[in-house]
């Protein structure tokens, strides 16, 4: 079985982990300290806050530009649905805008015309690692006056007009994801920069308990100190075993990303021109990462891409569908009622993740080549 992705995890994140459990500070000690100014400095942010997950790393973003209960959120239909539940989370409605095909990144000329007196902010997210419109965003999120937050869980290593995402070049709040299916991976785990220094500070109380000195510093006082909680937080910490895993991974990124580059670019060469498969071209401005690699299947419904997909799996080949279409699960429907965005579903129904890591041999990439091929013929 060729997997859909797997992490690429080696001798360093183990002698980092071991290193960190032997020191007897395993949880937002001085590990998450170091890996905050390392990914920092990797992507020209001033600050970078670690959490426990990319959801949360949202959802504090989005309590710091002040969205709260009764306001809007402009976000696309088109992404995994923790982009949404952030929104909701901070009791605040999210309004859909459709994509772009061509990207399946948010149009803003919908997200433009989506814009009401209630919106308190835009969240721009960057599709399976594809930088969005963000010059096109920061302009409307600038002649509006609310704020651009973005949502790179899939985006590290990526660049946008030769800037990393991440410098905060556009949006003060970048959100990252380290689950497993990204490229950059501690298990779980997400981060949180931006130039605010006022903010970080407000982000680092947040998460943890919102309490005024946390445990480093109270271990590294010559003096007793005793904790104040000026303000509601939450349990959003991560562990230091985690950073230890980061640090390493995040040595070795840019390798990590010129690899997949060289992988998609082979699956580009040898798909292109088959009458069913339909490739994304990279922008000119933009650099992708190639967290995942899509391919469009034309003229097909779910149904038949369901059935290619089971054709893969049939020779040993793991697939998995492509970005969900949110308003259409049950709980946003429940919610907000039906609604309709007609590119997003499309894309939903013929889109197709194929496999995609480091780790992948020529004969396994030279397989799902000759799979997709066939089971794209019998379409």
């Amino acid at each position: 079985m060729i997997p859909l992705a797997k992490p690429e995890m080696g001798d360093e994140e183990i002698a980092l982990v071991a290193e960190t459990v032997r020191s007897g500070w395993i949880t937002q000690g001085p590990r998450v300290a170091e890996f905050e100014a390392a990914f920092a400095a990797r992507v020209g942010a001033r600050h970078a806050v670690a959490t426990s997950n990319c959801t949360t790393a949202l959802h504090l973003s989005l309590l710091v530009a002040g969205v709260g209960p009764g306001d809007e959120v402009i976000v696309t239909p088109h992404s995994f649905i923790a982009s949404a539940n952030a929104i909701v989370h901070c009791g605040a409605c999210p309004v859909f805008a459709d994509i772009i095909p061509e990207t399946l990144n948010m149009d803003p000329r919908l997200a433009a015309a989506a814009i009401t007196p209630r919106t308190k902010a835009i969240m721009a997210v960057h599709q399976v690692g594809r930088p969005a419109e963000l010059a096109e965003l920061a302009a409307l999120a600038g002649a509006r006056r609310i704020a651009l937050i973005e949502d790179a869980a899939c985006a590290i290593g990526s660049r946008y007009r030769q800037e990393p995402i991440g410098s905060n070049g556009y949006s003060p709040l970048v959100c990252f994801s380290f689950h497993p299916r990204k490229i950059v991976s501690t298990g779980d785990g997400g981060m949180i920069t931006t130039g605010n220094e006022s903010w970080a500070q407000r982000l680092r109380l947040l998460r943890q308990h919102g309490m005024s000195v946390n445990d480093r510093q109270r271990h590294q006082s010559r003096t007793v100190v005793a904790e104040a909680y000026p303000i509601l937080g939450y349990n959003y910490r991560l562990t230091d075993v985690q950073a230890a895993i980061g640090l390493a991974q995040l040595r070795r990124l840019d390798g990590m990303v010129a690899r997949r580059r060289e992988i998609a670019a082979r699956y580009d060469a040898a798909l292109a021109g088959h009458p069913r498969i339909v490739l994304f071209v990279e922008p000119a401005d933009s650099r992708w990462n190639h967290q995942t690699y899509l391919i469009r299947l034309a003229g097909v419904d779910s149904t038949q891409r369901d059935g290619f997909m089971q054709g893969l799996l049939d020779e040993g080949i793991a697939s998995r569908r492509g970005i969900m279409s949110i308003h259409r699960e049950a709980c946003y429907e429940e919610r907000f009622g039906p609604q309709s965005f007609p590119r997003s579903e499309a894309a939903s129904d013929q889109c197709v993740c194929l496999p995609l890591y480091t780790q992948m041999t020529d004969v396994d990439i030279e397989a799902v080549i000759a799979a997709v091929r066939r089971q794209a013929d019998r379409l």
